[in-house]
């Protein structure tokens, strides 16, 4: 066992990511990065047979190895993952074991991964209690308290993807998230195509503000969002809300909607601050969990 350094691993649903960093090092950033083709292209399975092969030429032996997958972690598998095929009910976490024998692995989902990172060396850093809100590609939260994420009964707290915002919205019983059918990165893209009639990102749209189309659109997702975050504060009364997540390109738009509105709604409200970490969150999210489940001296972990 090489037992200066560790693994990070980030299974994403555009990219796999891989990473070392050194046992004790300030840095928050990896030593060595890796990427890897997308987890589509030759099934799941084969997604992480190819990963841990690359673990293997990267770092043989690890101290410790930390994993960032989409999806919740829940009964040793992966679940509410259903966009990826393959992916919904593996058994991750006991593959991980296998692979990796007696280094400690440590796995949670990608946005609890990113406010881990917040958490180590970011914009939560010393935050008793705090929000993490990503806005990506999906939407989710992660919950902070006594300096740490809270998982939830089943390891799915801050899913509020599955939220229902208005009495005609479906439930996740009908198949649907419908706040991040509304509100995420995906959802405006895809809301965004139809309503121009030719393939839109997110990004995109945000650049096409001014057109009255779109200009409906993102103000009713900003809205829906501001007023969700500041719910979300007058029920936890945080101290300080992290945003973070690629839909942070378009923080001019968002940000001041959302501490204009988390001021007005919140009793005591929190401060409202951006990620330090945006696109590679999740790797670094990685590494922290790799890093705090280093066995100390003595044998303790």
């Amino acid at each position: 066992m090489t037992a200066g350094r560790v693994l990070a691993i980030d299974f994403g649903g555009t990219k796999i990511a891989l990473g070392t960093a050194v046992v004790g090092s300030p840095d928050a950033r990896p030593e060595t990065t890796v990427r890897l083709r997308t987890l589509g292209a030759d099934g799941a399975l084969q997604a992480v047979r190819r990963t841990l092969d690359a673990a293997r030429d990267l770092l043989a032996g690890p101290a410790a190895v930390g994993v960032s997958t989409f999806g919740v972690l829940r009964d040793d598998r992966v679940r509410l993952a259903p966009n990826v095929p393959g992916w919904e009910g593996m058994a991750l976490p006991a593959m991980l074991r296998a692979e990796f024998g007696d280094a400690p692995v440590a796995i949670d989902n990608d946005v609890n991964a990113a406010a881990a990172a917040e958490l180590r060396w970011g914009a939560l850093r010393g935050v008793g209690v705090g929000l993490y809100v990503n806005l990506g590609t999906g939407l989710a939260v992660a919950l902070v308290a006594g300096g740490r994420v809270l998982p939830g009964a089943h390891g799915a707290a801050g899913e509020i993807g599955y939220l229902r915002d208005r009495d005609t919205d479906p439930c996740f019983a009908d198949g649907h998230a419908p706040l991040e059918d509304r509100v995420s990165g995906a959802a405006l893209g895809r809301l965004g195509t139809a309503a121009l009639g030719r393939p839109v990102t997110a990004e995109d749209l945000f650049g096409l503000s001014s057109e009255p189309a779109v200009a409906g659109l993102l103000e009713d997702a900003v809205r829906t969002l501001s007023r969700t975050i500041a719910n979300l504060c007058v029920t936890l009364d945080p101290e300080r809300v992290v945003v973070g997540g690629g839909m942070l390109g378009a923080a001019d738009h968002i940000m001041p909607r959302v501490v204009e509105e988390v001021r007005r709604c919140v009793p005591f409200p929190p401060t409202v601050t951006r990620a330090r970490f945006s696109d590679d969150a999740p790797l670094i999210g990685a590494l922290a969990l790799a890093l705090d489940s280093v066995p100390r001296r003595g044998g303790s972990a």
